[in-house]
């Protein structure tokens, strides 16, 4: 399933993190990919417009922007919060996420970030943080694991495959390969 994809920078990330920049050519055939693509079934699409997407399809949503409960079934949320994007355990998962970010889109995850205490976002009152704080939610809407330092995507990565949902899917991919 392929959502619109809408390229805005979250000026959040531009500032903390030494990302790769996207082309002019790439943002472009993105946007009118965007304006040619559809969700299915004409379903209003549960991410909002000021997505960042990575070179590798990554979706990276501030939390203020989204309701977590219209992720429920498509998408497993990976939430990175700390009260300050100046937190150094903030600024080194941010990076670690961009560097392995194909892994986790192969996972169905968007990334979803605050970095107010003040935001008052729906995940901050979920979660309720104390700094920094990783959480993994899966596709079922279940807190599956929290964490108050970063992890390294190969973690989180193999953290998610043992999923019930997540074993499911690997099945009906690849059926015959276990």
């Amino acid at each position: 399933m392929t959502l619109p994809m809408k390229p805005v920078l979250l000026a959040l990330l531009i500032a903390t993190l030494p990302m790769a920049a996207l082309a002019d050519e790439v943002r472009e055939t993105l946007a009118a990919d965007a304006a040619t693509e559809t969700a299915p079934d004409g379903a209003a699409d549960p991410l909002p417009e000021d997505v960042e997407i990575t070179p590798e399809g990554l979706r990276i949503v501030d939390a203020t922007e989204v309701e977590i409960d219209d992720l429920i079934w498509e998408w497993r949320v990976l939430a990175v919060m700390a009260d300050t994007p100046n937190d150094p355990a903030f600024i080194r998962q941010m990076r670690d996420i961009n560097e392995r970010a194909a892994d986790l889109f192969e996972r169905d995850v968007v990334v979803v970030v605050d970095t107010d205490r003040a935001s008052g976002s729906s995940l901050r009152l979920r979660l309720r943080p104390r700094g920094f704080m990783l959480a993994i939610i899966d596709k079922d809407g279940e807190v599956k694991q929290r964490r108050p330092a970063p992890r390294d995507v190969r973690e989180l990565n193999a953290v998610i495959d043992r999923f019930p949902l997540r074993r499911q899917e690997m099945m009906e991919r690849r059926p015959s390969g276990r």
